[in-house]
């Protein structure tokens, strides 16, 4: 039997920080409002020369070098993000061209903050079946792009940046399972205010910007809620037990949300991967550009259990159960 583990992470962030303190000049807020509602002390932002294929091209090769793989031996590329470069081409078909891959098959997965935990189920499943060898799978964006900066509720949440991983087939797991769920009537409750078809006509009436609009309190009741379902269902569907998991690499959302998370695993948040307070909510970049960051200063080992988990604008949710 068939199964993908991974061989390789990276990850890349914009120079440019952006602290609570700066934020005080620009807006009604205060560090200490921020902190205590989010967790978040800094984000870092991209700058006018920067998009997400930017970061992204920067994560995949490091993804590549961490797992010795060259770039003609990738045979996917599955990248999540919901702030592409254009409408079309893809981020992927233009990271393809970018990164020296081959004519392999390259596509944009849109699941808002779980656009991550999508793409590598999607990528997952192409080497279980035997379509793909080696995948390169990356999540990146640059939220900035569609923050108000005059809305301090949703203006002080959102980073940008990008990370990565290859997945290679294996004899044994690697990937125990991954699990991906959707439910279109929350989507009021995390959305933006223009798309494509819809037109651009609402930021004439928002300083020309487009905007995240978000319910705050109600997108933290219904995340918790989920959250905890699927992670009894990822270890239920594995015969595990809470204390079998070594590992959480959750979405860095709120650090409210990542800690209620913990509780319902009777884990210490020594075992938590915690960047929100430093990266902000990078959306689908956040959980593997969190996974990077401790495998690469040595918190996560090879043999450990690993649970990567997100919520996001959809509602979307997903899990990946992982034996690194």
């Amino acid at each position: 039997m068939i199964y993908s583990r991974i061989a390789g992470t990276g990850s890349s962030l914009p120079d440019k920080v952006v602290t609570n303190h700066d934020l005080e000049q620009i807006m009604d807020t205060s560090d200490q409002w921020i902190r205590e509602r989010t967790g978040i002390c800094e984000r870092r932002i991209a700058t006018e020369e920067e998009v997400t294929s930017t970061f992204g091209e920067e994560a995949c090769l490091r993804a590549m070098e961490a797992a010795g793989v060259d770039p003609e031996e990738i045979d996917l590329l599955v990248v999540g993000t919901t702030t592409p470069d254009l409408i079309f081409p893809s981020t992927a078909c233009l990271l393809q061209k970018r990164l020296g891959l081959g004519d392999v098959g390259s596509m944009d997965v849109n699941a808002a903050c779980s656009g991550f935990l999508y793409a590598i189920s999607i990528a997952d499943k192409f080497i279980r079946c035997g379509d793909a060898k080696k995948a390169l799978v990356c999540g990146a964006e640059t939220l900035s792009r569609i923050t108000n900066w005059n809305k301090r509720e949703t203006a002080v949440l959102f980073g940008d940046g990008a990370g990565a991983v290859v997945l290679e087939a294996a004899e044994e797991p690697g990937i125990l399972s991954t699990h991906i769920h959707a439910n279109g009537n929350y989507k009021d409750l995390l959305t933006t205010n223009v798309g494509v078809s819809r037109g651009w006509a609402p930021m004439e009436e928002n300083d020309g910007m487009p905007e995240i609009m978000m319910k705050g309190n109600e997108v933290f009741k219904v995340a918790v809620r989920t959250l905890g379902r699927i992670v009894e269902e990822t270890l239920g569907a594995n015969n595990l037990e809470k204390s079998d998991l070594d590992w959480l690499i959750p979405h860095q959302a709120n650090l409210r949300i990542i800690a209620a998370m913990a509780r319902m695993l009777d884990m210490s948040m020594d075992h938590v991967v915690v960047t929100v307070d430093r990266h902000g909510n990078t959306s689908a970049a956040s959980v593997p550009l969190a996974l990077d960051e401790a495998i690469r200063d040595g918190r996560i080992k090879r043999g450990d259990m690993l649970l990567l988990e997100a919520f996001g604008g959809g509602f979307t949710w997903g899990s990946a159960l992982i034996r690194y």
